[in-house]
């Protein structure tokens, strides 16, 4: 069986920045366990699979899956989805996708790039200790949970994020965490470090779902609606960031790396 397979860099303005992504287009699905090992042998921080939306509710169906499991939403999985979709129709102005626990996301052109409408996740303030521990903070400035598993950290400036130096293994021992590390930034409105261990990613590179937990948050600490952003991994990536009532509207470019067939 030959499946078409698209390396893209999501959030990138260049190749080896943003966030790698695999995305593979199916005519139909396949076993969980073969998406499974399909995304392990991969080994990006998430493939993405897209089908016929046979509903006829969207486009597309979607689903994301790390090395390690399928995950709820994926924001930069999604963007490069949709670049891939966009770019082989260039009359098309916007791709809808169906997603089994995030609903249905769209991906639209903008400018020289793209927004991606992902659901708003509003955090609550919650202790947090041991997850702030464990990233290696002693004291936040505020801790925030949201029931999808994702912690915000809040921390006192962009360098006390850039300078954290996480306990994965005490991270993976509390079990599907998302913890985001956050500050106002220097350049952008805030900036961001995300931590994933669980799911095999130990620092994920620029994290689309992160914002839209963290968005909600700083558009009310900013008292405004539209933010600049930075996640500050190696790799490194801007976006963009809307809210728009229930909805984040972030915005990015793709670099397509690699194209090619998966044997299976």
């Amino acid at each position: 069986m030959k499946i078409p397979f698209a390396q893209i860099d999501a959030f990138a303005e260049r190749p080896f920045t943003g966030n790698p992504a695999g995305v593979m287009p199916l005519d139909a699905w396949l076993d969980d366990a073969v998406l499974q090992a399909i995304a392990q042998e991969n080994n990006l921080p998430e493939t993405a699979f897209i089908a016929p939306d046979v509903s006829g509710a969207a486009d597309y169906e979607l689903r994301w899956h790390t090395p390690a499991a399928e995950v709820a939403l994926c924001g930069h999985a999604t963007l490069a989805s949709g670049h891939y979709v966009l770019g082989a129709d260039p009359a098309r102005s916007q791709v809808t996708f169906r997603t089994r626990k995030s609903g249905i996301l769209t991906v639209a052109r903008s400018g020289s790039g793209y927004e991606l409408t992902l659901p708003a996740w509003v955090a609550s303030p919650k202790p947090l200790p041991e997850i702030a521990a464990a990233i290696g903070i002693a004291t936040p400035l505020a801790t925030l949970w949201h029931e999808s598993g994702y912690a915000l950290i809040v921390l006192d400036d962009e360098a006390a994020v850039r300078a954290l130096k996480p306990d994965l293994y005490a991270l993976h021992k509390l079990g599907p965490i998302v913890a985001i590390a956050t500050a106002r930034g220097e350049v952008t409105d805030f900036v961001s470090r995300v931590f994933t261990p669980f799911f095999d990613i130990p620092e994920d590179p620029v994290t689309g779902s992160a914002h839209a937990v963290a968005v909600p948050y700083w558009a009310e600490q900013f008292g405004r609606d539209t933010l600049t952003a930075y996640q500050a991994s190696a790799r490194g990536g801007h976006v963009g960031c809307r809210l728009a009532g229930d909805r984040v509207v972030l915005s990015g470019n793709c670099v397509t790396v690699i194209e090619g067939v998966f044997s299976l």
